[in-house]
Order: C-alpha cells, then structure tokens, then sequence
C-alpha cells in the first residue's frame, strides 16, 4: 500500500462489530418493511416455548423464517415440512449470528393446488391404516337420550342445531366449546371427542356431533388434521360429521360414522320427528285395534257357521247308547262262561288233590327217585375209573421223559458256579467249582488244572457227562 493512500484509509470512520450489525439491521428492516415471500418449508422446528422456527426455500436459495407464539395461534394453516406457502411479514436481522430472516406474520398456502395435493396424500396414509373402513362404522342410535355437540359457543351453528332439535324431538344436548379455526383448533376439537368418551361427571352422550359453518379450505384444516382423524377413529360413541357446507369435504367426514352436509342435517339425523312418532304409534294402535276386531267378527262368525252344522245331541249319543247297551248283554254272557270254566279247571285240581291220589304220586316219584340215584352212582363210578387210567398213563409218560430216571442210571448233572448246566467238557474252566448232582443228592468237585479233552459223544446230539 502506498504512502498516499494511507491517509484516505484512515479518513473512514470505524465502526464496533454491534454498531455495525445495529447499522445493518436498520438498513434491512427500513428496505423491506413489508414482503411476500413464497417458498417451500424446510427444517421446521417448534420450541418449547411455542415459537416456530422453519426454513423457506427454492432451488437456489434458502431463507430462515420465525412464527412467535402470538402469530402461531392464529395461523389458518398449519405449517408443515415440504409445504409451499406463501409468507407476510419484516424481514430483519439476527446478529447473533449474522444472519437475515423473515418473522411470518400470516401464512397461505401457495395454490389450491398445493393444499389439495397435501390432503389427497394424507388421505391416501390414513385410509391405508384402515381409519376410513366402512365395516367399522358405527350404526346412529335411533333415539339418544343425550347428545353431545362439539362447536363454537359463538357462531350461528349452535342455534341452528339445538333449533331443529326442539322442533323435530327435544334431547338433553351437552355442548363443549371449541376454536374451530386456527393452531389450536384441531387440538381442541380432538381433545373433546376424547372427553366425551372418557368417563366422567356429565352424564355420558349416546351421540356425538362436531359441527361447523362453511368456510375457506383454509378455514376448514383443522378438520384435516391427523389428530382430528385419529380421536374420530377411536370413538366408541357414534359421531356425526357436520363440518362446512354440502360442497365441503374434509378428512372428517371419511373417519365419522355418517356425514351430513350441513349442521342442520346432522341434528336431523340425529332425532326423528316426535309428531311423526306419535303419529305411527297412533296408527299402529288403530290397525292394531281395527285387526283385533275383524279377528274377532271372523271367529265368531265361523264359531256361528259349526254351531249350525253340529249334529243335535240326541244324534251325538244315540250310536254310543246302543253300544253300551249291546256290551252289557255280552258281558252278563261273558261273566257266566269265565265262571264255568274256572269251576272246571278247580275240580280237575281238587281231583288231584285226594289222599289216595296224592299218596299214589308220591309213590311214583320215590321209584323216579331211585332209578335217578342209581344212574348217578353208575357214571360216577365209571367217570372216576376213566380219569384214573388217564392220570396213571400220565405218570408213565413223565417218567419217560424225567431226568431222574438218567440219573439212576449212574449219569450225574454238572453245574457251573453260575449255576448253568455245563454240558460240554470245553464250557468247563481249570479251577472252576461245580457241583455234581446224583440221583440221591449233590456233590461239590473242582475242576483239573488242565482243559480236558474234547471226546466223542455217544450219539448225535448228547453231550458227554462226569
């Protein structure tokens, strides 16, 4: 640098780096009081305290963004990552970080379009969870003892609704006020579904409807808000969907068990009409009344045409007298002959019976007897004769087989110390102990040192013995 420009350099005032930033935030905020900007929302962020920190952006630039508390609960829409909207508000500065940014004051969505597009995809998620399955709507109650209105306290909705309702069939009406616009909108409108539902001192509404007035689609988010699906979802108790005009549709009405297209038609589905009512149980007990009679004109009709056409009762009992009459001279007939032959067959018997006749009969059976006893002795005997032949040519036979009678003949029975019969030499060790059994008792031996020879048997199939 040369020595000539030296002192133009420090002709330039000097500034501290808050005085500087000071200095450029009023130049910024006096430049751009006021702007619209549009842009798609990014990083967005919501701080314990309420306020809303997000980012606008487009395909060369990015542009933080500040909703405060205040603003935030005003707004028609809610912000949401990758949303194109459109911002009013001051552009400042943070010096904090040196760094520009724009404080949202009102917020719009930047098309129609856009809005639509943001609904259709959220409608899309939420019917793929099964939120808007007709087989789970609830059928409406034919006539609820008391209904619970969620709405504005303020607006035109409620007195239309509690009108009709008087006129068509007076209820008990429970009302929970709501904000059925802005921020806190949804959460309010969901919180009062979930409390009519919750148990508590009121008593328990059989009918829920959540009503408001038409409006923009802007107006009318907060019954596409996901929360609002949900606690519609999660409803036990029928709920009626009575939001905006017969052209409006939101998210709502797909979760609700009926839609109606204005709020005075969710009270007229609610209730019938009483004089209605009273008109057709009134016409009912006339048909009912107006059947009864004619039934009873038809059986008392028919009831005249059998007392006509019934025989008189001289015909009726005329036939059952002669055969009453024909029964008993048959059975004076009957009485006689029974007796006769019962007298015959008691003769006959008694016949039997006499002294000489009886001592006769017993003489017969002592001979019977006799003759029986000897036939008895006589098998008996032969019987006993048989089965001891039998019995001694069984005895033979298993002293053919039995061992004792080898044994008598000078053999013996060699037995290991297992207590096996040995019967060959070479199954018998040196040293071994066995025990030789004779035909008259037993004796203990020892086998030699040596293995002993294998001999010749004397015959195929005989083992050789001590």
């Amino acid at each position: 640098m040369s020595e000539a420009s030296t002192p133009a350099l420090q002709n330039l005032p000097e500034y501290s780096v808050s005085e500087l930033s000071a200095a450029i935030k009023r130049t910024v905020e006096d430049g751009f009081a006021l702007v619209r900007v549009r842009g798609e929302i990014s990083g967005l962020k919501a701080a314990a305290s309420g306020h809303i920190y997000f980012d606008l952006k487009d395909e060369k630039a990015v542009l933080n963004a500040i909703i405060w508390k205040p603003t935030a609960r005003l707004l028609k829409i809610r912000p949401e990552p990758g949303l194109e909207v459109i911002c009013t508000g001051r552009l400042t500065t943070y010096p904090g970080s040196s760094r520009y940014q724009v404080i949202v004051e009102q917020m719009e969505l930047a098309g129609a379009g856009a809005l639509m597009a943001m609904l259709e995809e959220r409608r899309k998620r939420l019917a793929a969870e099964g939120l808007f399955d007709a087989a789970r709507k609830k059928p409406l109650p034919f006539l609820p003892e008391v209904i619970g209105v969620i709405t504005s306290p303020t607006g035109a909705v409620l007195r239309d609704i509690m009108h009709r309702l008087n006129a068509r069939f007076p209820r008990n009406v429970l009302i929970w006020p709501v904000a059925v616009q802005g921020a806190n909108a949804a959460a309010e409108v969901a919180a009062a579904i979930a409390g009519f539902n919750a148990p508590g001192a009121f008593p328990r509404p059989d009918l829920i409807i959540v009503a408001r007035g038409g409006g923009s689609a802007e107006d009318l988010m907060a019954f596409n808000e996901e929360v609002v699906v949900r606690a519609a979802f999660a409803s036990i108790i029928p709920l009626i969907s009575a939001v905006g005009h017969e052209t409006d549709t939101t998210l709502l009405d797909f979760a609700a068990d009926m839609r109606a297209p204005t709020p005075t038609a969710a009270a007229e589905m609610a209730v019938p009409v009483r004089t209605e009512l009273v008109g057709q149980v009134q016409d009912f007990e006339r048909r009912v009344r107006n059947s009864f009679d004619k039934m009873l004109e038809q059986r008392r009709r028919h009831l005249g045409q059998l007392a006509r056409i019934l025989p008189r009762a001289e015909q009726l009992f005329a036939a059952p007298r002669q055969r009453l009459d024909a029964a008993g001279e048959r059975l004076g007939t009957g009485l006689r002959r029974n007796f006769d032959l019962h007298r015959a067959r008691f003769l006959k018997d008694a016949a039997l019976l006499r002294p000489r006749a009886l001592s006769h009969r017993i003489a017969l059976g002592r001979e019977r007897l006799k003759a029986l006893d000897s036939r008895a002795t006589r098998v008996r005997l032969t019987r006993l004769t048989d089965a001891r032949a039998r019995l001694a040519g069984l005895a033979r036979m298993l002293d053919s087989v039995s061992h004792h009678a080898v044994l008598a003949r000078g053999f013996a029975l060699v037995r290991g110390e297992d207590g096996k019969v040995r019967r060959r030499a070479d199954a018998v060790k040196p040293g071994e102990s066995l025990t030789l059994v004779f035909v008259d008792g037993e004796a203990n031996a020892v086998a030699g040192g040596k293995k002993p020879a294998k001999t010749k048997t004397s015959g195929p199939g005989q083992d050789r013995l001590f």
